[in-house]
């Protein structure tokens, strides 16, 4: 089933323009950096020490960039984009600027409310993307935000009822957070939402002590044949794809030789309009003057929008993307 925001005939034109612009080697999803500012106090992440006033030089419109490359996919980040006080003027206007077009939104989920929601929501976000590692107040002390954990979890029914029928949690799959992820993929079946997952890297600020390692490589193993087969079960909860997940544990050991594609399906576009061929990358050059990048030897991730980008398209991975996830009501 798919979320009340895209219907059954949106497939073939989504499939269409996937085809369409790979066959062209434009990026199928672009992630607007609409702010690095940020109010949590991450030990992975320095956004948080980005200074106040870089709010300044922040674009007030990424509409243009949107018409210019027209991508498949849009996601909103950071930073923390909800310290955007104009948030709903800029998605609405990337949202009028390209055709068919998929929107997401990424989140701590501090700020995040009902009413909130619901105004991106009517101006055209599709997904809510709510950042989740733990379960208990181990998040709240990662993300340096009290109180948090049992935050979101007060907010999402909340956002159900105010008929958002797609949310889910970013969950970075960590040295220190194993026991924890399938039980956190329980408690959103039992909400009704999703789960993306992803690898923590510590590109970001060389912060290693949450890597995955050889002492972790059982528990990996054993985790993702879990999470496969729960997918299998429950289709509709766990949203990565199983491609995405059967390279987990490869990334861990060192076998993923692969050359990184990023900043071929995807780029990320800072907040003053510069493009990066990836988030922990330095940027390059303004969108305007837009230079196709190509494949680099790179294995200092396995990021989702990594992993994911080189996925196959399948009906799967389409419903997997834009399914509703109230499909099974809670367990």
């Amino acid at each position: 089933m798919l979320t009340s925001r895209f219907r059954p005939h949106h497939v073939p034109l989504f499939i269409g323009k996937y085809a369409w612009l790979v066959a062209r080697r434009r990026p199928v999803l672009v992630h607007f950096e609409v702010t690095l500012r940020c109010n949590a106090r991450c030990g992975f992440c320095d956004y948080w020490k980005t200074h106040p006033n870089a709010r300044e030089h922040e674009l007030q419109s990424f509409a243009d960039a949107a018409r210019y490359f027209n991508p498949l996919m849009v996601t909103f980040t950071g930073g923390e984009p909800l310290l955007r006080r104009d948030l709903e003027a800029v998605v609405r206007a990337v949202s009028d600027a390209v055709g068919l077009t998929y929107v997401t939104l990424i989140t701590h989920g501090a700020m995040l409310t009902a009413e909130r929601a619901r105004a991106l929501w009517d101006a055209g976000v599709h997904q809510f993307n709510i950042s989740l590692d733990y379960l208990d107040e181990r998040h709240d002390r990662a993300r340096g935000i009290p109180g948090l954990a049992d935050r979101i979890f007060r907010t999402v029914p909340d956002l159900q009822a105010a008929g958002i029928d797609n949310i889910r949690f970013n969950t970075v799959i960590k040295h220190d957070n194993l026991d924890q992820i399938l039980p956190l993929v329980h408690r959103a079946r039992a909400l009704g939402v999703g789960v993306n997952l992803s690898v923590y890297t510590d590109a970001k600020n060389g912060n290693r002590e949450p890597l995955l390692g050889d002492a972790d490589l059982r528990q990996l193993d054993d985790l993702v044949a879990e999470l496969l087969a729960f997918k299998k079960a429950h289709r509709g909860v766990i949203t990565s794809s199983d491609y995405y997940l059967r390279q987990i544990p490869r990334y861990v050991r060192g076998g993923l030789t692969e050359p990184c594609r990023s900043g071929i399906r995807t780029i990320h576009i800072d907040p003053v309009g510069r493009v990066k061929r990836c988030p922990d990358f330095p940027t390059d050059f303004h969108w305007r003057d837009y230079a196709r990048y190509r494949p680099i030897n790179c294995d200092a991730c396995y990021y989702a929008c990594r992993g994911e980008a080189q996925a196959p398209l399948e009906w799967s991975r389409v419903q997997d993307v834009m399914g509703s996830t109230r499909v099974e009501g809670p367990a």
